[in-house]
């Protein structure tokens, strides 16, 4: 016998600015889009009482109700199996730790070298993991972390706090409405700024990356088959002759794009393990205990954010210098004042 009962989902927040299908996707995660749809059409599913397509965007304030009986919740709500963070003492208090800037809609936290933004392995614990840990999460909506840094790569990540930050936030990264600035310790002398282009094959197996072309202004040669086209702007900060220190402006955000791209154009990244000057690695590495490559995503700009998100417009975020990064230019007389605040 099968016991129908009304489910009620009031839209806060953190899950305003949504699809209403998306978010019953999300709800009922273990059914299938074509089941969805007919309780849509049959008005067993309902918003603000009234029949439903799907494709509403909801709004603070908006009700769901579902008229489905509690077994058929029960065997389209599958349950999810916790993360590693979950169980993890502590995490949450990690991650408030490594957090440089958040209001009501953000979050920008500093990640480490070293450390994962996305599991690898179910055993891992991640970033993400522990920013799950911090917010927790509610019906239909889960944070996560809107842009990736390679494991040994330092530096801002940012998150959205609700659903409709999320969205915007994502939106923002894709069409370059905010700027990431690297900085980048490169071996040899750069003496001006210079803009590269040029095309990147990713080899998935041997997770490594080839530049073809790496050429200064817009210029680069057609792509070959498969390649993906880069663009970065870097300018020279300071030089001692041996190192540079840069800034660099990811204009296409490609997997070792930043790496690739200067070892391509004869400068690799100080401590650059996989494309990097080995001879003068091993030397950083016994002089400062740099065993990783010198790339940290220091800065984030926003620009032409909109709607919720448009108060963050001017504002800039600047993470600290890892210790060794520091110790680095210290060492080598490549210490820039006022330098997170250029």
């Amino acid at each position: 016998m099968f016991v129908y009962f009304m489910k009620k989902i009031r839209i806060d927040k953190n899950l305003s600015g949504g699809r209403l299908d998306k978010l019953l996707f999300k709800y009922l995660n273990a059914a299938p889009a074509g089941f969805i749809y007919k309780m849509l059409r049959k008005k067993n599913i309902v918003l603000n009482d009234k029949k439903a397509a799907g494709s509403e965007i909801l709004k603070e304030g908006d009700v769901i109700k579902l008229y489905l009986a509690d077994e058929t919740i029960e065997k389209f709500k599958a349950k999810k199996t916790g993360n590693a963070a979950e169980g993890r003492a502590g995490s949450a208090e990690e991650f408030r730790k490594l957090i440089v800037y958040e209001d009501e809609n953000i979050i920008a936290a500093d990640k480490p070298a070293g450390m994962l933004v996305q599991k690898a392995k179910k055993e891992d614990v991640s970033l993400n993991d522990m920013l799950l840990a911090y917010l927790g999460t509610s019906e239909g909506f889960t944070p996560g972390i809107a842009n990736r840094l390679d494991r040994n790569t330092a530096g801002l990540v940012l998150a959205g706090k609700n659903l409709n930050a999320s969205r915007l936030l994502n939106e923002a990264i894709k069409e370059r409405s905010l700027a990431k600035i690297y900085l980048v310790l490169v071996c040899g002398k750069i003496s001006s700024a210079v803009y590269l282009t040029g095309y990147i094959i990713k080899d998935e197996k041997n997770n490594r990356s080839q530049v073809i072309n790496a050429l200064p202004g817009e210029g680069a040669a057609e792509a070959p088959g498969g390649a993906k086209l880069i663009k970065t702007a870097y300018k020279p900060l300071a030089s001692n002759g041996r190192f540079t220190l840069l800034e660099a402006d990811l204009i296409t955000g490609r997997s070792h794009q930043i790496r690739a791209q200067l070892s391509a154009f004869g400068h690799p990244l100080a401590g650059d393990p996989k494309y990097g000057n080995k001879k003068l690695n091993e030397e950083l590495k016994r002089k400062y205990g740099l065993k990783s490559q010198f790339l940290c995503a220091y800065k984030v700009i926003f620009n032409n954010m909109e709607d919720e998100l448009s108060y963050l417009n001017g504002t800039a975020v600047t993470a600290p210098l890892p210790e060794k990064f520091d110790a680095v230019l210290k060492g080598e007389n490549l210490c820039q004042p006022g330098l997170q605040e250029a």
